[in-house]
C-alpha cells in the first residue's frame, strides 16, 4: 500500500496513476490532516508526502506520526528543497527526499526502497511483541532474576541483591532460560535488548 499526500490534485492524479499501474494499491489525500485522522494500515506500506502544503506540512505530519509511536517509511517530495530542510527530514528516518518534477523511475525505486525497509521494521515488531509474551509468562521473581542475569551478576550476587538463596535463584535463572527460549546467557541478553527490559536500581 502506498499513501500519496499533496494538496495538488493534479499531482494526485498522476502518483496514482503511475502506482496503480506498477502494481500498488494507493490512497491518494488532499492535506496531512487528512491522512492523520486514517486508521493505521497494518501491512506493510510508504507515504509519499509533499513537504509544503497549507495547514500541517510534511515534516509537521513525520513530526506528529513519530509522537504517536505510528512508524512510517516516508519518501518526501518538494518544489523547493533547502538543506535544513533535507536535513530534517533524513533525521526524521525519511528514506528519500525527490525534487519536482521527479523521473518516475526515481519515484518507483525511492518507493521500493521504503517498503523494503517497512517490510523489515514489521518483522522487527513482530518479533519483540512475540518475545514480550515470553517476559509476561515470567513470575514477578523471575523477571527480577532475569533483569539481574543480564547485567551480568553470578548467581551469589543476584541472590544477595533480592536476599533469596544461591540454590533459589539457581532455580528461578533455569526457568527463566526456559521459557525465553535462550540457550545461553548471550542470547538472554539480546532478548533483553530486543523488549528492553529494566534493570532494577
Amino acid at each position: 500500500m502506498v499513501f500519496v499526500v499533496d494538496d495538488d490534485s493534479s499531482v494526485r492524479k498522476s502518483m496514482t496513476r503511475l502506482l496503480s499501474s506498477a502494481g500498488y494499491a494507493v490512497e491518494a489525500f488532499a492535506s496531512a490532516g487528512e491522512f492523520f485522522t486514517r486508521e493505521r494500515h497494518r501491512g506493510p506500506c510508504c507515504l509519499v508526502l509533499d513537504v509544503r502544503m497549507p495547514g500541517l506540512t510534511g515534516l509537521e505530519l513525520q513530526e506528529a506520526l513519530a509522537a504517536v509511536g505510528r512508524r512510517m517509511s516516508i519518501v518526501f517530495v518538494t518544489g523547493h528543497v533547502d538543506v535544513p530542510m533535507s536535513v530534517k527530514a533524513m533525521k526524521g528516518g525519511a528514506v528519500d527526499l525527490l525534487t519536482k518534477p521527479f523521473d518516475a523511475k526515481d519515484l518507483l525505486n525511492a518507493i521500493q526502497r521504503a517498503l523494503a525497509k517497512d517490510t523489515e521494521d514489521l518483522g522487527a515488531e513482530g518479533r519483540a511483541a512475540e518475545i514480550q509474551e515470553r517476559v509476561k509468562t515470567l513470575t514477578p521473581r523471575e523477571a527480577e532474576v532475569f533483569a539481574l542475569v543480564v547485567t551480568g551478576m553470578l548467581n551469589k550476587q543476584i541472590a544477595f541483591e533480592l536476599g533469596i538463596s544461591e540454590k533459589t535463584v539457581k532455580v528461578h535463572r533455569a526457568r527463566v532460560m526456559e521459557k525465553m527460549r535462550a540457550g545461553s546467557v548471550a542470547e538472554l541478553v539480546r532478548l533483553a535488548d530486543r523488549v528492553g527490559v529494566i534493570v532494577p536500581k
